[in-house]
Order: structure tokens, then C-alpha cells, then sequence
């Protein structure tokens, strides 16, 4: 190895190897790291972004915040002041079945092609007008908050920002109704 080094052609392509390995390894080591761990930024935004209320996840594990869920009581008072735009995301006959008054039935399984339609599209296809993406009366909700919760999912990654649930769902409504 030492002979290989006295000679000054041989001792250059030695280094260029060299450098060319070590900075090839560092690259695999840090793509690796930035694969396998956290960094500071999402760790810092962790600790600093608002919080749920105390375990509340929804079905897709996302956080879901107070602010998004709407309770039987405002609900009530969201119908009576005619200011809702309420979507039942049930199946077409659990629908049939039973149902909140005004609630305009959009399957789960068509709600993110629903909300992509053009608002003359949307309004012919439910008779209502289309939601929009700043509207905060929008309400989804379903048997028991769970297809509800998923469709806020939806709803807020398609921009509808303020869009919120009915977590108790049609179960909470039909017992606070005696239905």
C-alpha cells in the first residue's frame, strides 16, 4: 500500500477513489436517516400545532378537532335557523329508513367526486346548492359519526376548510327525537 502511495498519479486516483466511496456512503447514510427518523421541523411542529381533545382520532387516525364537530344541540339550532347545509354520507336505504330533516343523501363511497362537481352540476344532480369551499354551515353526518368523520377527511382535503360533523350521528338524533 505504501508503493502504491509513493507514486503521485497513483496516490491522486487513491484519494479520488477514496472521496468518491466516502461521499457515495454518506449520501445512502443520510437518505436513510431522513427515511428512518423525524427531523427537528416535524418534531418542533409537533409539539407547537393545536391540539385535540384528549385522544380523539378519527377512523384514518387524523386528529379531529373540536372546532369540526358539531354537537346535537347546535345542530338543532343550525336547522331551525335554516342555516346548514347537511349531508347525510349513509347508504341510499339506511336513508329511506330514517332520516334528519333537510339532510341531502350523498353516499360516502360518491362524496369526492360530489364535491368536485361544477355547482350547476351538483345542483342538478341534489337539487340544492353546491357547498362552498369557505361556507362554515356545512355539516356531513351518518349513523354514528364514523363515515361522517371520513368524509370531513375528504371534505377538508378538497379545500372545504370549514366543513365540520355530526358526531353523534342519526343513532343520538333519532333518540333525542324519539324516533
Amino acid at each position: 500500500m505504501i508503493s502504491l502511495l509513493s507514486c503521485p498519479r497513483c496516490a491522486l486516483v487513491f484519494t479520488m477513489l477514496s472521496f468518491v466511496l466516502s461521499r457515495s456512503l454518506c449520501q445512502v447514510v443520510t437518505e436513510v436517516n431522513r427515511r428512518s427518523y423525524p427531523t427537528f421541523g416535524s418534531l418542533f411542529r409537533a409539539f407547537t400545532t393545536s391540539s385535540p381533545k384528549c385522544g380523539e382520532t378519527s377512523d384514518s387516525g387524523k386528529n379531529i378537532f373540536p372546532a369540526s364537530v358539531v354537537t346535537y344541540s347546535q345542530l338543532k339550532s343550525m336547522l331551525s335557523n335554516r342555516n346548514i347545509q347537511l349531508f347525510d354520507v349513509r347508504n341510499p336505504d339506511e336513508y329511506q329508513a330514517g332520516r334528519i330533516a333537510d339532510a341531502v343523501n350523498i353516499p360516502l363511497g360518491s362524496l369526492e367526486e360530489s364535491l368536485k362537481l361544477s355547482p350547476e352540476q351538483f345542483q342538478l344532480k341534489f337539487e340544492v346548492r353546491a357547498p362552498g369551499k369557505d361556507d362554515e354551515n356545512i355539516v356531513f353526518h351518518c349513523k354514528s359519526g364514523n363515515r361522517s368523520s371520513k368524509a370531513l377527511d375528504i371534505a377538508h382535503q378538497l379545500g372545504f376548510s370549514r366543513a365540520r360533523h355530526y358526531k353523534g350521528g342519526y343513532s343520538e338524533w333519532a333518540e333525542h327525537e324519539g324516533k
